[in-house]
C-alpha cells in the first residue's frame, strides 16, 4: 500500500504486516474512534494555549515574579484552558449519538473537522491578538475587544495607522495556523475508525459526564468563572491565568446580563442601597419626595444670578494627569498650566472609568459607573435618561454636541439626541484643513465650535455646548508645524497631547474675545487617561485627571478635596445659577469644597471605592479587599484583613444603585 495515500473511513483494522509507524497511528485512531477530531481539538488547544501563556509570562516576567504565583499561574491556567475547550467539545459531543455512525461517517468527520478547525483558529487568533491588546489596556482582551468590533472603520484606521506591523503579523499568523490545522484535521478525518453503535452509545454518557465536569471544574455551588482565577493583586497577572478566548466569550455572555451587572459583587436590600447613598454629607439634607425617582431632589443653586449663565464643556480625549506637570506628570500641557490660575483647578479629580463613554455618562449625566457597558450604549437609556442637556433644555437652554469625528461612534448620536441635545455637529458638518483617522483635528473642531457658539449666542437664549476632542487618540495624527515636538517621533502620545493642549489654548484665547465669555462657564476636563495600566489590582493613579472651571465671574480656587467626575454636574448647575430638580448623586462643590470627598472607579470587573487614603475593592464572586492608597507615589497596598463593613456597604450601595436605576428606568425627570 502506498503510505502517502489516505485511508478511508472504515470499521476494519489494518493487517499486522503494516509498518510499525503506520500501525501505531492507526492504533490510536481505533482507540479514539469517532472522537479522533475532538481529541485533536483538545490536545492542540492545550498545546497552543500553554505555549502562548508561557510566552506571555516570559514577556511579563517581572510582573509575574512580583506577584509570586508563577507555579499556580500555570496550573490554574491549564484548568482554565480545559474549561474553554470543554465548551467547544460539548456541542459536537452532544450530536454524536445522532451522527457518529458508519452510514453518516463522512458527515460526522467533516463536521467535527471543520468545527475543530474553527475553534482552534479562533483560539489562536485571540492569543496572537493578545500582546498588542495588553500593551494598550494592560490586561488580556476583554469586553472592550468586543465593543470596538461595532466600529470597523474607526478601529481598522487606528490599527492600520498605529499598529500596521502587528496587525499584518496577526492576520498572517492566523492564516498560517488555519491552513496547518485544516491539513492536520483533514488527515485525521481520513483515518477515523467508526465504532459499533453499541460501543458508541455505552461510552457516550461517560464522555458527556467527563466534559461536563471539565466545564464546571469545581464541586462548589457555582461553576468556575474567570473571577475565580484572580490569584494576585495585579490585574494583568490575573488575566494571564485565563486565556483570551474565554475572556472574550465571557464578556459577550455578560453583555446579556447588564441590567443586573452590579450584582456580581453581592446583594443588598433596595432600602439599604438608597439609605447608604443618600446619607452622604452632601445629600442627606435634601428631600426625596418621589418613590418613582428615588434620587430625585431639588438643588438650590449656591450662586444666585439674575440670569443663568451659558455652559461649555470641553471633554478632552485621554488627557490624564500623566501629562500635567503640576499633577505629577510630564510638561506637555503648558497652555493648561497657564489657564489653571484663572479658575477652579481640581487637584484630586478622578475619572470613573477607562473609556470615553464612561467619562461622558459621568460628566454629562452625573451617572456613577457599573461593571456593565456605559449607559451611552445601553438600550433602556436611549430616551428620557437624565443628562445636563435634558435638564437645561427644560430651563430654556439651547443644547448642542460638537465632535470632530463621526457622532455615531460609541452610539453617541443616539444617546445625545434622545436625551436632550437638540443639535449634533460632527465631521460631516465641517470642512477640516486636517483630517486623521478619528476625524477633524482639534483646531478644526474648535474653529467650528467658535462659529457655533457665536451662532447660539446670537439667538438670545442661554446655551449648553458639549465639545469632544479626538486628536489625542491613537494613532496620534495632527498637523505638522504646530508645536515643538516633545518626542523625536511625531506620532507619539506626548506630541499628540501637546498639540491638543495647543489647540485648547488657542480656542480659549479666541473665546475670551467674544461677547459671550462674560456670561459663560467653561469646564475643561478629561474623559480618562490615555492608558490605564500598572501592577495593581486597580491602578488608581491612572484614573487621576485634570479639571478646570473658568470663564464668567469664576475666581481662582484650588479644589483639593477628593472629587469624582460625577460631582461636576451638580457643581456646574450651581455656578450657572440654575436651581432645579435632578437625580444626580454627585456633590455640589460650589456649596462645600473643603470637607473630605470620595471617588469611585470601575476597572474591568473591579470596583474601587476611595475615601481619603482608604480604598475598598469589590471583586466579582470574591470577598472585598481593603487597601491604602498613597496619592503621592500612586501606590495601592492591599490588606489581608476584611475591610470595614461600613466601607463595603457604601461601595456596594454606590455600584448597585446605578444598575438598579437603569434597570427600572428611574434615572430621569418626572414626566
Amino acid at each position: 500500500m502506498n503510505h502517502a495515500t489516505a485511508c478511508p473511513v472504515t470499521d476494519e483494522s489494518f493487517p499486522v504486516q503494516q509498518p510499525a509507524r503506520r500501525w501505531r497511528r492507526w492504533h490510536w485512531s481505533r482507540q479514539l474512534g469517532p472522537y479522533l477530531n475532538l481529541f485533536c481539538l483538545l490536545a492542540a488547544g492545550l498545546a497552543m494555549l500553554s505555549v502562548s501563556r508561557l510566552a506571555l509570562v516570559c514577556w511579563q516576567r517581572q510582573r509575574v515574579d512580583a506577584a509570586g504565583i508563577i507555579g499556580e499561574l500555570f496550573i490554574q491556567g491549564i484548568r482554565a484552558d480545559l474549561i474553554l475547550l470543554g465548551y467547544f467539545l460539548v456541542i459536537p459531543l452532544a450530536l454524536a449519538p445522532c451522527l457518529a455512525y458508519r452510514r453518516s461517517a463522512r458527515l460526522w468527520t467533516g463536521m467535527t473537522a471543520w468545527w475543530s478547525t474553527c475553534a482552534l483558529v479562533f483560539i489562536g487568533f485571540m492569543e496572537l491578538a493578545s500582546p498588542q491588546f495588553i500593551q494598550q489596556y494592560d490586561v488580556r482582551p476583554n469586553r472592550l475587544f468586543v465593543e470596538y468590533l461595532a466600529y470597523p472603520a474607526e478601529v481598522f484606521g487606528t490599527l492600520w495607522q498605529g499598529y500596521r506591523v502587528a496587525l499584518l503579523l496577526t492576520l498572517a499568523g492566523t492564516l498560517l495556523l488555519a491552513l496547518a490545522l485544516h491539513a492536520v484535521l483533514r488527515r485525521a478525518s481520513s483515518q477515523t475508525t467508526m465504532w459499533p453503535a453499541k460501543k458508541l452509545l455505552l461510552t457516550w454518557p461517560l464522555l458527556m459526564l467527563v466534559v461536563a465536569m471539565q466545564i464546571r471544574s469545581t464541586t462548589a455551588h457555582r461553576p468556575a468563572n474567570p473571577a475565580m482565577f484572580a490569584l494576585s493583586g495585579d490585574a494583568l497577572v490575573n488575566s494571564l491565568v485565563i486565556n483570551s478566548a474565554w475572556s472574550v466569550l465571557d464578556a459577550i455572555h455578560s453583555l446579556r446580563k447588564e441590567a443586573s451587572s452590579s450584582e456580581i459583587y453581592g446583594r443588598m436590600p433596595r432600602a439599604s442601597i438608597l439609605a447608604a447613598v443618600t446619607s452622604a454629607p452632601w445629600l442627606r439634607d435634601y428631600r426625596y419626595p418621589s418613590s418613582e425617582i428615588p434620587t430625585l431632589h431639588y438643588q438650590q443653586a449656591a450662586v444666585a444670578r439674575d440670569k443663568p449663565l451659558n455652559l461649555v464643556i470641553v471633554l478632552e480625549e485621554s488627557l490624564g494627569a500623566t501629562f500635567v506637570q503640576s499633577l505629577g506628570g510630564l510638561p506637555v500641557t503648558p497652555e493648561l498650566e497657564k489657564l489653571k490660575h484663572e479658575g477652579w483647578w481640581f487637584e484630586q479629580l478622578y475619572a470613573t472609568g477607562t473609556r470615553s463613554v464612561r467619562g461622558i455618562e459621568a460628566v454629562v449625566a452625573g451617572y456613577a459607573p457599573t461593571p456593565a457597558r456605559s449607559v451611552v450604549k445601553l438600550s433602556l437609556a436611549q430616551q428620557n435618561f437624565y443628562t445636563l442637556a435634558l435638564g437645561l433644555g427644560k430651563q430654556g437652554y439651547q443644547t448642542e454636541f460638537v465632535y470632530g469625528g463621526e457622532a455615531h461612534f460609541d452610539n453617541m448620536r443616539s444617546f445625545f439626541t434622545g436625551n436632550g441635545f437638540q443639535n449634533v455637529v460632527d465631521r460631516r458638518s465641517m470642512h477640516p484643513r486636517f483630517e486623521g483617522s478619528w476625524g477633524a483635528s482639534d483646531e478644526d473642531l474648535f474653529d467650528t465650535s467658535l462659529e457655533r457658539l457665536k451662532h447660539l449666542h446670537a439667538q438670545g437664549k442661554p446655551f449648553f455646548s458639549l465639545i469632544f476632542t479626538s486628536s489625542n487618540h491613537e494613532p496620534f495624527e495632527f498637523p505638522d508645524g504646530k508645536i515643538a515636538l516633545h518626542d523625536p517621533v511625531k506620532g507619539r502620545v506626548n506630541n499628540a497631547v501637546k498639540y491638543a493642549d495647543y489647540a485648547l489654548g488657542k480656542f480659549i484665547r479666541a473665546a475670551k474675545q467674544q461677547d459671550y465669555w462674560r456670561d459663560t462657564v467653561f469646564l475643561i476636563v478629561a474623559d480618562h487617561d490615555n492608558r490605564v495600566y500598572g501592577d495593581s489590582l486597580v491602578p488608581i493613579k491612572k484614573f487621576h485627571i485634570p479639571g478646570l472651571i473658568l470663564g464668567a465671574d469664576i475666581q481662582p480656587r484650588r479644589i483639593r478635596t477628593l472629587t469624582s467626575q460625577i460631582d461636576l454636574g451638580p457643581t456646574l448647575l450651581s455656578l450657572l445659577g440654575v436651581s432645579s430638580a435632578h437625580p444626580m448623586i454627585g456633590r455640589d462643590l460650589a456649596r462645600d469644597s473643603t470637607t473630605p470627598g470620595r471617588a469611585m472607579l470601575q476597572f474591568d470587573n473591579y470596583f474601587a471605592w476611595l475615601e481619603g487614603s482608604s480604598a475598598t475593592i469589590l471583586r466579582p464572586g470574591q470577598r472585598p479587599l481593603p487597601g491604602r492608597y498613597d496619592a503621592a507615589s500612586g501606590q495601592l497596598v492591599l490588606g489581608s484583613a476584611p475591610p470595614e463593613k461600613a466601607s463595603v456597604d457604601r461601595a456596594l450601595a454606590h455600584v448597585m444603585l446605578p444598575s438598579l436605576l437603569y434597570r427600572e428606568q428611574r434615572y430621569r425627570l418626572p414626566k
